[in-house]
């Protein structure tokens, strides 16, 4: 293991946060990570009325409320798990407080929790896009109804286009805990590129390839389905020349991804191709 990733979870305290936790821990386990949560609700959401008394009063007392729910979940989610688990709050403007905190706090992981489509409006205009722009380490894309879970073995995927040819020191560390093949998922955005392996040496790889069209995120699907696929990475690239939205991880891309892939997702950190 390579180094010890600081993970946090932004969270908007829905039911669903147990899943997300639950599949966050089973991640921080396989890289020695450390969790922490970062709850931030917007201030219209608390202030309701126009008397700069009853907004301080409301901003006070809707604090103290986040503060207490968010230690309850941290207290009983570490019990559970046995990792550590720290939290903060905030209310403010959305991305503001999200820039803010990934500025200052330099988080090595991003976890959010996917819904479909909604997960780009989830906490205004479009999360996704905003914190691909802010922040260049790798992102977990939960899924709430498929828990990672990593005492029935590891089954890792990675999507990648074709021109790529490297596997990120993420996906080793990964691979430390799956038995099973590697399975690599290219798709080709040029018929003409000439395929090269991305695996390690010493690992055995499954290497499935799609030609780009309207039907590529689907055939992915129905793969990553039949291959129980229980965590797919996919490979995210900076190519400042290219303004054609191939990028696997676009945030076009992957809101189709999104929609039709129903496993947790980690958009690998930012690598430039030039």
């Amino acid at each position: 293991m390579s180094k010890k990733y600081k993970i946090v979870v932004f969270s908007n305290l829905k039911e669903s946060l147990g899943n997300t936790l639950k599949s966050t821990f089973n991640l921080a386990k396989m890289l020695h990570g450390e969790i922490a949560i970062f709850h931030v609700k917007k201030t219209t959401d608390v202030v309701t009325k126009d008397s700069h008394l009853s907004a301080i009063r409301s901003l006070n007392s809707e604090y103290i409320g986040m503060d207490n729910e968010i230690n309850s979940i941290v207290t009983t989610y570490s019990n559970d798990f046995g990792v550590p688990l720290t939290y903060s709050c905030a209310i403010g403007n959305l991305k503001n407080e999200i820039a803010s905190y990934i500025e200052k706090e330099k988080p090595d992981f991003i976890v959010l929790e996917k819904k479909k489509s909604k997960l780009f409006n989830i906490l205004g205009d479009n999360l996704i896009a905003f914190v691909l722009k802010k922040h260049s380490g790798p992102i977990f894309l939960t899924d709430e109804q498929n828990v990672l879970d990593i005492e029935n073995d590891l089954s890792l995927g990675v999507l990648s286009n074709a021109e790529e040819t490297s596997i990120a020191e993420l996906t080793e560390d990964l691979l430390h805990y799956s038995k099973k093949p590697l399975k690599s998922f290219k798709i080709l955005m040029d018929p003409n590129t000439v395929l090269k392996s991305t695996s390690p040496k010493t690992r055995k790889e499954v290497e499935f390839v799609f030609e780009s069209n309207d039907n590529s995120i689907k055939n992915l699907s129905n793969y990553v389905a039949i291959n129980k696929i229980n965590l797919l990475c996919i490979n995210r690239t900076s190519n400042k020349k290219d303004k054609t939205n191939k990028s696997l991880s676009s945030p076009t891309n992957i809101n189709a991804i999104i929609n039709n892939v129903h496993v947790p997702l980690i958009l690998m950190g930012q690598t430039n191709n030039t």
